[in-house]
């Protein structure tokens, strides 16, 4: 045999479970499509988002946090219904994620080297229902280095381990089909690429250049999910969230192509969930792009105006930071809206300075390179928006700025085939949100939304400006931002039991075949349920990577 296990994918799952394996000794052939730059697979660029429960961050905040309110937010998010059959798994390893979260996964991070910034993020805050969707408190832990900083010491594994001749890398071999011998995995087949010298993200060569098959005792398939792959996307688009939009913009680099969720299943391996997926609807045409279709998702604050594409202020929960899905769905599912792929933010100076955040490990460079100096300069005692922020500004094709309301929507309305926005409409229902704020109290939910997220000292401090008019000049100029639906993840994938252990079309595990991270619905075929909870994937890509390389030790012992 080649190894005596298999990892196909090295991105983040991928290399946990190969690190789980070359530290008991085992043998490892890490087997990818891309080349070398491209180690940490899509992790590498994410923001380092980490979910925890009741962490000492946490409480040096004020924050009240238990596994109990974890996980009732959990379960109101996930709404598993299939608990006989397609949840059967997953609702098992949710609640041993949050489990994980409010336990052991803070100081096995830091046994890696990974550190978390001191303030915690208010992510997804959800639809208004205490037992409904969302975080009930801020939860969302920031990574010292981003996603870098997570995916980093798992490289420095790899490379030891293949300088200590435990593990091989096999580069540009991209796999085309499992090997599966009398219902045991086996091996892989597949077809060798030619190399490329491409940078980090960029789009690689497909140019074939021969065959190859590894065989070992067993195979972990750990590739992600369908992300980049927009006619996958459509294909599997859900009726509940309404019409698949014409353009998109795509979150993730070009390989995660989800190929080798068709693979697995046509080696007899059972998938489940594959209506549920992840977009993000606050997403802008990257200036500066690294993929096809490279778009960046705003991480914004609960201040800005947020309008369709006919200019009209969208109803609640369908805010900025609360309910993804549930403002996906509103847009795609109301009838004058659906041939529109786009909406609004409207907002200020004093907003875009305090509140405009991207996701990112490359629109972060100050927290990416851990330079302490930086963050406290630029986030906290700077003035002025964040750099990438102000790079957007001046470059973004999407950013439009005026001195007045109506120039402003005269602007906006340049960005589309027809003019859709009516000046006067917008200014009535900015002044109407603007009326508002003469109390500390009043009726509309975003302004209640906004004064609630400021009793968070997080918040107060370092995310949500002081409540203001729109309209107030000193508080401008105004700034107009048209956002895009933006492809992100897959949230169901690959049935897996709690050792990470594939299972078949009869629901049997397949011996010596595991799944992890997103091909597998970060664990059971679909942990998040129908939503997520933010700062989860990267926390189930190490959960499940970690089981899967776990237990394939043990059973090639």
């Amino acid at each position: 045999m080649d190894a005596d296990v298999i990892v196909v994918g090295a991105g983040l799952a991928g290399l946990v479970a190969a690190h789980e394996l070359t530290s008991r000794g085992r043998r490892v052939a890490l087997v990818d499509q891309e080349g070398p730059a491209d180690l940490g697979g899509q992790a590498y660029w994410s923001f380092g988002g980490l979910f925890m429960v009741d962490s000492p961050e946490q409480r040096r905040l004020g924050i009240k946090d238990s596994f109990d309110l974890a996980w009732n937010d959990w379960r109101g998010s996930a709404r598993f219904d299939r608990l006989e059959d397609e949840d059967s798994w997953a609702v098992r390893w949710a609640r041993a994620y949050v489990e994980f979260a409010a336990g052991e996964k803070r100081s096995w991070l830091q046994s890696h080297g990974i550190t978390l910034l001191p303030t915690v993020g208010w992510a997804e805050r959800g639809d208004l229902r205490a037992d409904g969707h969302g975080n009930s408190v801020p939860r969302f832990h920031i990574a010292w280095g981003t996603g870098t900083g997570v995916v980093e010491p798992f490289v420095r594994y790899a490379e030891q381990a293949a300088r200590d001749g435990l593990l091989t890398f096999h580069h540009r071999h991209r796999v085309d089909e499992l090997v599966i011998e009398n219902g045991a995995a086996r091996g892989v087949r597949g077809t060798l690429l030619a190399p490329d010298d491409t940078p980090r993200g960029v789009a690689s060569n497909r140019e074939e250049t021969g065959t190859f098959e590894l065989t070992a005792q067993a195979v972990i398939v750990a590739t992600g999910g369908i992300g980049a792959n927009q006619d996958a996307v459509r294909r599997h688009w859900p009726a509940r969230l309404g019409t698949p939009p014409a353009t998109m913009v795509t979150g993730v680099p070009a390989y995660v192509d989800g190929r080798m969720l068709d693979i697995s299943a046509k080696a007899g391996v059972r998938l489940v969930n594959r209506d549920r997926m992840w977009h993000y609807t606050e997403g802008v045409r990257n200036w500066n792009p690294i993929w096809p279709g490279h778009g960046i998702r705003i991480l914004a604050g609960p201040s800005s105006v947020w309008l369709d594409a006919l200019g009209r202020r969208l109803p609640d929960p369908c805010l900025p930071g609360y309910d993804t899905l549930s403002t996906l769905r509103y847009l795609r599912t109301t009838d004058d809206l659906v041939e529109h792929d786009h909406s609004w933010f409207v907002l200020t100076r004093k907003i875009v300075e305090k509140e405009f955040a991207l996701s990112g490990s490359e629109q972060n460079p100050d927290i990416t390179a851990k330079d302490r100096r930086a963050v406290l300069r630029d986030r906290l005692f700077g003035k002025g928006a964040p750099g990438p922020v102000r790079d957007f500004l001046r470059h973004g094709a999407d950013f439009v700025i005026a001195d007045t309301l109506e120039r402003l929507v005269e602007k906006m309305n340049a960005l589309t085939d027809r003019p859709l926005l009516d000046a006067a409409e917008v200014r009535r229902q900015i002044e109407a949100r603007d009326l508002q704020l003469a109390n500390p109290y009043g009726k509309d939910a975003q302004i209640q939304g906004i004064r609630n997220a400021r009793r968070y000292l997080g918040d107060r401090l370092g995310r949500v400006a002081a409540p203001h008019r729109i309209l107030d000049p000193a508080a401008g100029p105004l700034i107009g931002v048209k956002l895009h639906i933006l492809t992100r993840k897959t949230l169901g994938g690959i049935q897996t039991d709690l050792d990470s252990r594939a299972l078949g079309a009869d629901g049997q595990v397949i011996d010596g075949l595991y799944a992890a991270g997103e091909v597998a619905g970060f664990g059971g075929g679909g942990v998040h349920g129908y939503n997520a909870l933010e700062g989860t994937f990267l926390g189930g890509c190490l959960f499940s990577g970690r089981a899967a390389g776990r237990h394939a030790a043990r059973q090639t012992a």
